[in-house]
């Protein structure tokens, strides 16, 4: 593998931990505003006011790029569970960007379903590449020599990503941003931080 491959598989290592770790910020605020701590939601929402569909516009950018790297120029083989994965990402970072051109944010929720089906994809995917569900004999057809249990950056990878695990990070991302995107229109204006506009 040439060095500059290598150091762009780092640096899409790095985002995504980077993600994990957005992640996380997403889950423990959501689960504090679902045990009646709003402040941190409410302060969650007034930093990405107004940018969460561009927000999740980068994600699906970055991840759409990386998918197109690893297999366009680094050369891995995509299997099955990829092209789900990639047939759930792909539309999401033109689709984000046209709602976020025209500031359409009531639409978000109706993009939430291929976000939420790709994560689930990436978790099965995972769950091939670490090995606690066989894996599908349609795998080696689709990846012939490699498989969707081969983990690709296993060298570059910080000791525990993989490409699903990447993807995985992805989609919770665009759900936290399209969440936020979707809620950020109720009329109940005591779900609004007290001095945001749209």
């Amino acid at each position: 593998m040439a060095p500059a491959t290598r150091d762009v598989i780092y640096a899409f290592s790095g985002l995504g931990v980077a993600g994990q770790v957005l992640v996380a910020v997403f889950l423990l605020v959501g689960l504090l505003a679902l045990l009646g701590a709003r402040g941190p939601l409410d302060g969650l929402r007034r930093l990405f006011w107004g940018y969460e569909l561009w927000g999740g516009f980068v994600v699906a950018s970055l991840a759409t790029g990386g998918s197109l790297f690893f297999s366009e120029i680094a050369n891995f083989i995509p299997c099955e569970f990829c092209w789900y994965q990639r047939i759930c990402m792909y539309p999401l970072s033109i689709l984000l960007l046209v709602l976020a051109v025209h500031g359409d944010h009531r639409a978000a929720r109706y993009l939430l379903p291929l976000p939420v089906v790709g994560a689930g994809v990436s978790i099965y995917h995972m769950l091939i590449t670490y090995g606690a569900v066989h894996e599908p004999a349609t795998c080696q057809l689709s990846a012939p020599g490699a498989g969707c249990a081969t983990n690709w950056i296993s060298g570059e990878s910080f000791g525990y990503l993989s490409i699903p695990t990447l993807a995985l990070t992805g989609f919770l991302l665009l759900i936290g941003f399209l969440v936020l995107a979707a809620s950020g229109q109720s009329e109940d204006a005591a779900t609004l931080p007290a001095d945001a506009e749209r």
